[in-house]
């Protein structure tokens, strides 16, 4: 199991992962923009999808577990540990 810290951009014009940028407090995030809006889940499912997509793993493997409400997230991978998850999120970053 594998965490990975989000901010999210809901209502963009394209789902798509931006890349790893610092947060308020400093700490490094991966910025994610979906084009679903906040509105009753649909950006957290739009996310969801689109990690699992992207990291070649199922739905159930994804899971918010933290700040369901707000744009900072804590999602939890299930099936992947830290170097394997760092690993694919590069390769995607690299457009590879």
């Amino acid at each position: 199991m594998a965490n990975l810290p989000i901010r999210l951009q809901p209502g963009a014009a394209v789902d798509r992962i931006e890349g790893w940028e610092a947060d308020a407090e400093g700490r490094c995030v991966l910025k994610v923009r979906v084009r679903a809006r906040p509105i009753d889940g649909e950006a957290n499912d739009a996310l969801i999808r689109l990690l699992a997509k992207s990291l070649g793993v199922s739905k159930s493997s994804v899971t918010v577990v933290r700040g369901g409400q707000s744009r900072s997230k804590m999602v939890v991978v299930d099936g992947l540990d830290d170097e394997t998850l760092d690993a694919r999120v590069a390769k995607i970053l690299s457009g590879d």
